[in-house]
């Protein structure tokens, strides 16, 4: 039996202005109810002494000893550890003015000394003993030392904007302010190796300036590095603008700056009549129901013409979809029985080429009451809607291309309604695949087509266990499809198909058995984080098998050997239809929440550049992602506006790619720089040694790690300071879990 230990600790903390346009004002209770030897009970109550209601609330606060929650009542935590977030539960969140909430609190763990936090943050706004508003000084600054640099981080400060780092070459001052980063961390750069530096912190905000924190203290030196990164700078290729991509980017939050490709596709677009624009999403909605959704528009062509406007718009090429299956929705009356699939009342049958069965001209209104849909004149009205524009060219700035349907060995389940439940075979996808890539290119000759459009490994290997297949043999669909393509291709005069595309979701599974791609939470396990930062070796490394994988079943079908996805179609590509250039127009890594999963976006998109991938577009998930979405901000806008990374990349090795992999690239638009994306998937720091390409200048450096993702919404790097550069090294010490671009000029 516990005894319990009643303590009458009650801290009531001091009324402060929201920075809002009608001000409001809020006192926070805490109260440490129980205690016993590992662990504590403690109660919250929050009043609104302002004269506005409040409609939801966000608490924080910072635990000064090692408490963790384990369980709380009126309301989310919705950040664990250190420093604590709170948001109202769905009952609990309008106070009105005047009125209280109470009835919050939790029971925690604690070892040590369990001090009542010392202030707290509501609505992003700082109360407690402050009273003021002034933020609290930093705690928990450390400084490390580098070649020539000295990395500093602390505890973010409650209600901080913006911090000042003071710097002394004597012990206690007077200081001398040295940055004003927005993040809690800074590295200080252009230091002499042997020297003590004397650092201490202070936080603003509009109400002031923290006192300064503790002071602390590092002495540069040259470290032996853990990872040595050698490049070679006459080893180089182009690298394809299309992999900064994504799927429909109208429904993006906080979208990355400067994306290059948008697709629209998915099941939903499998049976869309360009004609009326009703569409049916198959098992994804209703299920089964021909409807609107796309566009309510009766004008032919409004789901797709607005996205490729809106696309040139903001810079970037579209890829859209045709129609491969063979029938698509007549109506937009509901769902479809699936019965007895499928049922010809509800639908219309797609024609590749409209002279094979009609003299009738071209028209960009075509009849709805005929029975048949013509792709080729669907490209043609979407040509007709941009005029001058040579949209399907391969010349111009912001090309649309062209997708075969999308993942067709799944049609008998995604599309029961109009496939039925037999699978097509791969004899007869060929064969449609051909005839209708004969039409496009009939009437656009250079139109840039993606096909087969797989769902993932087995597609590609077997046509989902329809083939007898080996692991290393030339008999895997891929084979079957390149050499089809050859023949047909060299027959007809030019490719038939350009970029052979493919589906990506990782198949790896921690050791409860969830994959990678359900990891939601922001807490996650090192060995969680490692599944994720390592899967995407998954895409290149020959050497790669993942111990960590608790269900590894691709290797298993490939005889325990490492994936290689890309290195196994490249050379399929090279020896059976040389040219043939590959796209993946879905992938997505997991973690979305967690800087592991910023770690292996940026990861995904280096491998693109350094593959020679021709278009890539990550899917969203449901839910919250911005930490994957922060994996481009390394690469594209990383200093907010529009520096990107280069477009040409350069081969970079790494003495130990399982914690260490550097990205480099060089601009043909600014002779002399060079881009760097180092990124540490390791759980401790790593000091970097970057080899073999001359650089001359100052390199800015931005980083995201754990601790500046803290509170940011959306994720985006941080500028950490500058360095000057010259000859043909650089040494850099890299955080745990962390993705930094150096922007050498």
């Amino acid at each position: 039996m516990i005894r319990f230990r009643f303590l009458s600790m009650l801290l009531t903390f001091c009324m402060f202005s929201f920075s809002s346009v009608m001000a409001q004002n809020c006192s926070v209770n805490y109260s440490i109810t129980n205690s016993w030897p590992g662990g504590f009970q403690a109660g919250i109550s929050i009043t609104n002494t302002g004269t506005t209601a409040l409609n939801s609330w966000t608490l924080q606060w910072i635990f000064n000893g090692n408490q963790q929650i384990t369980n709380l009542w009126g309301g989310i935590v919705s950040a664990q550890g250190q420093n604590i977030t709170v948001v109202n539960a769905n009952y609990d969140g309008s106070i009105p003015a005047g009125g209280t909430v109470s009835g919050i609190g939790f029971v925690a763990n604690s070892t040590g000394a369990n001090a009542v936090p010392a202030s707290f943050a509501f609505n992003g706004n700082v109360c407690g003993a402050q009273g003021g508003g002034r933020p609290l000084a930093p705690s928990g600054v450390t400084a490390k030392a580098g070649n020539q640099q000295v990395v500093l981080s602390w505890t973010a400060s409650l209600g901080a904007t913006s911090y000042n780092v003071k710097r002394s070459t004597t012990n206690g001052g007077p200081y001398t302010n040295v940055g004003v980063p927005t993040a809690a961390t800074f590295t200080n750069t252009g230091l002499t190796d042997g020297t003590t530096y004397f650092y201490v912190v202070s936080a603003l905000n509009s109400a002031g300036e923290s006192p300064n924190s503790a002071q602390v203290f590092a002495t540069p030196a040259v470290l032996p590095a853990d990872v040595t990164i050698t490049i070679d700078p006459t080893k180089t290729h182009p690298i394809s603008p299309w992999i900064y991509g994504i799927n429909s980017f109208a429904g993006i939050p906080n979208p990355p700056l400067n994306l290059t490709l948008n697709r629209l596709g998915g099941n939903r677009w499998t049976a869309y009549n360009w004609e009326n624009n009703a569409s049916n999403a198959g098992s994804d909605f209703g299920p089964y129901s021909n409807d609107n959704f796309l566009s309510s528009s009766t004008t032919p062509g409004e789901a797709v013409r607005p996205t490729i406007a809106a696309d040139q718009a903001a810079g970037m090429a579209t890829l859209l979809t045709v129609q491969l299956q063979g029938l698509v929705s007549a109506d937009e009356n509901g769902n479809v029985s699936a019965a007895n699939p499928p049922d010809l009342t509800r639908f219309k049958t797609v024609v590749g080429k409209k002279s094979t069965v009609t003299n009738a001209a071209f028209t960009t209104t075509p009849p709805t009451s005929d029975a048949n849909v013509y792709m080729d004149e669907f490209l043609f009205a979407m040509d007709q809607k941009f005029p001058g524009a040579g949209m399907f060219g391969v010349t111009t700035a912001l090309p649309t291309f062209v997708s075969l349907d999308n993942e067709p060995e799944l049609w008998n389940s995604t599309h029961l309604e109009v496939q039925g439940a037999t699978r097509i075979t791969s004899d007869n996808y060929i064969t449609k695949t051909i005839n209708l890539t004969k039409a496009l290119k009939d009437q656009f000759p250079n139109l840039v087509i993606f096909g087969p459009v797989h769902y993932g490994f087995l597609g590609i290997y077997n046509w989902q266990s329809e083939l007898a297949t080996t692991p290393t043999g030339t008999n895997w669909f891929t084979d079957k499809y390149l050499q089809a393509l050859k023949t047909a291709s060299a027959a007809y005069g030019k490719p038939l198909v350009d970029a052979y595309d493919f589906h990506w979701y990782p198949e790896d599974y921690d050791s409860n058995g969830t994959r990678i791609l359900n990891l939601t939470s922001t807490s996650l396990s090192d060995a969680q984080m490692q599944l994720v930062v390592q899967s995407p070796r998954n895409l290149w490394d020959a050497t790669f098998t993942d111990p960590g994988n608790s269900n590894p079943w691709p290797n298993q079908v490939l005889g325990n050997a490492p994936i290689n996805i890309l290195g196994r179609l490249q050379a399929k590509i090279n020896s059976e239809f040389p040219g043939m250039k590959i796209a993946i127009t879905e992938y997505e890594s997991g973690a979305w929440n967690n800087i592991a999963g910023t770690v292996a976006q940026a990861d995904d998109l280096g491998i693109f550049g350094t593959q020679g991938v021709f278009a890539a577009n990550f899917w969203p998930p449901g839910g919250t992602f911005s930490y994957a979405l922060a994996g481009f901000r390394a690469f594209r806008g990383f200093d907010g506006s529009r520096a990107n990374f280069g477009d040409t990349s350069l081969q970079s090795t790494s003495s130990n790619v399982q914690n260490v992999v550097v990205y480099a690239s060089t601009d043909t638009t600014t002779p002399g720089r060079v881009v760097f994306v180092a990124i540490n998937r390791s759980a401790s720091s790593q000091v970097t040694a970057i080899n073999g390409v001359n650089l001359t200048g100052t390199a800015s450096m931005y980083q995201m790690t754990a601790a500046t993702a803290q509170g940011q919404n959306p994720v985006m790097p941080v500028p950490i300071g500058h360095m000057a550069v010259s000859g043909s090294s650089l040494t850099l010490t890299l955080p745990a879990y962390s993705v930094t671009t150096l922007d050498v000029r």
